[in-house]
């Protein structure tokens, strides 16, 4: 009987093998193959193919007569049904001892064809991951022996004892070395599993006809049972070799994935009367907007390459192109642009005057540090892939405007050069820190990071940290610091604009005066809960200050102190598996102190309030239809402003 051993693997590029197992195998084979030899009905079978595919690959068939010693008049003498299906699974770069005795043990002891066909195929797809290359040793003078205990280095304990003691004893066909040692734990080569096999078969030529009639039938009866489940065997086992050595000639390759995203919008409104908007300018800080916009369409399209180079990292290019504005733009204050009632992707994505023209949105390279740590770095870097994040004001899916998708004062960096880490301390806790100088696309003109009278750290950039808590599965909360340092326009020396959070408009030094770099503050909470599966609640409330130097004294004059708020509902799977309602209420900027420095933004001291309606409508995995209503109360902080109402209609194309 077989017995079970964990020594002996097959191994590449060599194939060596372990001697015990290669002559335990031997010993079941030639069990099978002697009444096989003698029996009419299998000397009837040709051999066109070669000798035990894999040990002898370069042994061709035609010599069979020559591999065994006989005449080339001698009639061809073909391997065993049995030893056919074993063979393939001996071939196999990483064969354990105990998966090959299995099936000659299973199949002698007469075994069910069940039993046969549920082999432990994972036991040997799970090795093919392990194990190193053995290396071969010289091989010496060999000599044969007699008896098993001719063997100095083979004891009866041994697991292959039986399968030694049978093959010398009963076949006497093989060999030891000159030292009386048989060394079953060296590797075997090729050429002596050769030279082994044929002195064997050269036995079983010579023992033809003194098999029992029992035996042969027993043979026959287990070729017919069995021949399903060996050419199964042999099959899954091909297939394995197959996939093996795909995956150690190419264990990962570089791969870049393209996905894209294409957004069209369609959009109109009207207000309830003239609207007072600000300038940006003291001489004449009030303007009034008469009538309303036209119908207009802005489209954007984002395509992004993913590179992996080791299936853990990533290089990311985002190229963007697009063109034309949010209709809502038509009533806002100078310092307001694409804010209220203007869904994120009503933009062009590039500067002004250059619509449909490519430029780079993000490039950076994330790559694992350790298990738990990842690290982003790169040119321009996207802070809001990482921070201030909510699954209810994703702009793709839930509250989508400007105003709502994220927070108002906290981030006045939309991308930048720098680097951000996520640490993730437990399932239910996450670290991230960043530091990016802003270096946005869509904005003209040379950039700080690369200029360098300004650089890396001279110019606008922001430092935020951002603690994320989940207590529970169905609740997320963030806790977000910023720190912030504004560069004034270069050309008017005001604080703000595009650039200016937490101040949502302009500011300078109270008498039309020029400002310095300004540092800010800013403290955000953010959290999304999913009581219901069909119901979502989320919010946010951030609050900030701007301290302000003149330029002119290089005093510090005050500060702009302000708050923002963000409250609304989701329904997701509203009416269809994958829509989702969303409702968002907000006060987007709302001055607590400081609006006399604002030339722009504080209006007359009113509360601007905001109330989103988007409900987002899949029509299959790619397309989705994405209406949206903004309902704007006391725009531009005007008291006195009549309401402005928005209508967008979306169509989001994603591949």
């Amino acid at each position: 009987m077989l017995k079970k051993s964990g020594q002996g693997v097959f191994k590449h590029p060599l194939i060596l093998l372990n001697r015990k197992f290669c002559f335990v195998v031997a010993a079941s084979l030639l069990s099978a193959a002697a009444p096989a030899v003698a029996s009419d009905t299998l000397r009837s079978q040709t051999l066109g193919e070669p000798v035990v595919s894999g040990f002898l690959a370069e042994v061709e068939v035609e010599p069979l007569i020559t591999l065994v010693g006989a005449s080339p008049a001698t009639e061809p003498v073909p391997l065993p049904p049995l030893a056919e299906a074993v063979a393939p699974l001996l071939n196999h770069p990483i064969a354990e001892p105990a998966l090959v005795s299995q099936v000659i043990a299973e199949a002698s002891a007469g075994g069910s064809a069940e039993a046969v066909s549920t082999m432990r195929f994972s036991d040997l797809e799970a090795a093919l991951d392990t194990g190193a290359v053995v290396q071969p040793e010289t091989v010496d003078g060999l000599a044969q022996v007699t008896r098993v205990t001719d063997f100095s280095d083979v004891s009866p304990s041994d697991w292959a004892f039986q399968a030694l003691s049978n093959l010398v004893e009963t076949y006497g066909c093989i060999q030891g070395y000159p030292d009386s040692t048989f060394r079953g734990q060296r590797s075997l080569t090729r050429f002596e599993f050769a030279a082994g096999l044929n002195a064997c078969l050269d036995v079983i030529v010579g023992t033809l006809g003194t098999i029992p009639e029992d035996d042969i039938a027993t043979l026959l009866r287990l070729q017919a049972d069995f021949a399903a489940e060996l050419a199964t065997l042999g099959g899954r086992v091909d297939q394995l070799e197959a996939e093996t050595a795909q995956l150690r000639a190419q264990q990962f390759s570089t791969v870049t994935k393209l996905r894209g995203q294409a957004f069209f919008n369609i959009g109109g409104g009207f207000s309830g009367g003239d609207v007072l908007r600000e300038t940006g300018s003291r001489a004449v800080p009030i303007a009034t907007v008469v009538g309303n916009p036209a119908v207009s369409v802005a489209s954007l399209v984002w395509l992004n390459f993913d590179t992996s180079f080791s299936g853990a990292d990533r290089l990311k290019l985002q190229l963007v192109s697009g063109g034309g504005v949010g209709t809502a733009n038509f009533f806002g204050s100078a310092g307001l642009f694409n804010t209220f009632g203007t869904p994120f992707v009503s933009q062009s994505g590039v500067p002004r005057g250059q619509d449909f023209n490519v430029f780079i949105r993000e490039l950076s390279y994330a790559f694992p540090v350790g298990e738990n740590l990842t690290v982003d770095i790169g040119p321009r870097i996207n802070w809001y892939s990482y921070f201030d994040n909510n699954r209810y004001t994703f702009f793709l899916t839930g509250a989508n405007s400007f105003n709502s998708s994220g927070g108002t004062q906290v981030n006045t960096v939309d991308r930048g050069t720098g680097a951000i880490a996520v640490w993730d301390v437990a399932d239910w806790l996450d670290v991230r820190v960043g530091y990016l100088a802003e270096n946005t696309e869509f904005i003209g003109g040379p950039k700080a990071p690369s200029d360098p009278s300004v650089g890396l750290f001279g110019g606008t950039s922001t430092l935020t940290g951002q603690i994320g808590l989940r207590p529970f599965d169905n609740f997320n909360l963030r806790l977000l610091y910023t720190r912030s340092n504004l560069m004034p326009n270069p050309v008017t020396g005001q604080i703000g604009g595009t650039f200016g959070e937490p101040i949502y408009g302009l500011a300078d030094d109270g008498a039309g005066g020029r400002l310095t770099n300004a540092p800010a503050d800013t403290f955000l909470v953010n959290f999304d809960w999913t009581p219901l599966n069909w119901l979502g609640v989320f919010g946010r409330y951030s609050y900030g200050s701007v301290g302000l130097t003149s330029a002119a004294t290089q005093a510090g004059i005050g500060s702009i102190d302000a708050q923002s708020l963000q409250f609304g509902v989701a329904f997701p799977n509203l009416f269809k598996e994958g829509a989702q309602g969303t409702i968002s209420y907000l006060v987007p900027f709302s001055v607590i102190n400081g609006r006399e420095f604002l030339v722009s933004g504080g209006g007359d001291g009113g509360r601007q309030q905001e109330l989103e309606f988007v409900y987002r409508y899949p029509l299959n995995r790619n397309i989705a239809l994405m209406p949206s209503v903004y309902w704007i109360m006391q725009p531009n902080n005007f008291s006195s402003n009549p309401d402005i109402f928005i209508f967008n209609m979306q169509a989001q194309l994603v591949f």
